[in-house]
């Protein structure tokens, strides 16, 4: 499937977590691996149309 940058971070013993291009969408874990799983779900569900309306971050080259 390839890879998806995110970014994640600890906050009260639960990992927190989001995906660079989706950074609207964020989930959670106990533990690191557990973030990663339902990171790995939450991206199913956005690119499969799980989700209506997900908004993407995008890149614009500027003059």
């Amino acid at each position: 499937m390839g890879t998806a940058r995110y970014i994640h971070w600890q906050d009260h013993g639960m990992w927190l977590g989001y995906f660079e291009d989706f950074p609207n969408y964020m989930t959670q874990g106990e533990t690191l691996e557990q973030l990663q799983e339902n990171l790995r779900d939450l991206y199913k569900d956005q690119v499969s149309g799980g989700i209506p309306g997900v908004r993407t971050a995008a890149e614009l080259a500027l003059e």
